[in-house]
């Protein structure tokens, strides 16, 4: 029986120490490890709630900064929106995805951790009364941190969002 104990106790630390993104011993390299999706896959998992989204060039490609793209985009940042979705039950209107023209960085629009929505009053009023605020990025946008630990950035003419996990999904 005791051994039973230790051996349980040590596997809980084990667990603790090695879980992706939590542990001592995670990295950076933890984020590429993400499942990636799709753009028909991302659209008809936004169409299923009934979230939008649009382009100012009116299309969809990767490689075009006027286009919005879900293709390479993070399952847990679809789910994060379709999670967003249900809970705030606003209108929600994707500005911007994987596509090229967004800064870069580990936690990009273009590695799939990031949507752009835009502004309005039912989301902007969710964001700001039910999350936490954070303080200004260093760009100056205010923050606001959801309980999951996703961030929602007010970037004026729109809401960029770090999803790090699909948002209690």
């Amino acid at each position: 029986m005791r051994i039973r104990s230790v051996v349980s106790a040590l596997a809980l630390v084990l667990g603790a120490l090695f879980a992706p993104g939590f542990g001592v011993f995670s990295s950076a390299t933890d984020a590429q490890a993400a499942t990636k999706i799709s753009h028909a896959t991302a659209t008809s998992m936004f169409r299923e709630v009934g979230i939008t989204w649009s382009s100012s060039g009116g299309c969809s490609d990767r490689n075009n900064p006027t286009c919005t793209s879900f293709e390479q985009l993070n399952l847990a940042t679809a789910q994060g929106a379709q999670t967003l979705k249900r809970a705030t039950g606003c209108a929600l209107n994707i500005t911007g995805g994987t596509e090229t023209g967004h800064a870069s960085g580990t936690y990009s629009h273009w590695n799939g951790y990031k949507l752009d929505y835009s502004k309005n009053t039912c989301v902007t009023s969710y964001i700001k009364n039910v999350f936490s605020y954070i303080g200004l990025r260093g760009d100056g946008a205010p923050q606001y941190k959801s309980g999951s630990g996703n961030i929602y950035a007010d970037e004026g003419s729109h809401w960029d969002v770090l999803y790090y996990n699909c948002g209690g999904c």
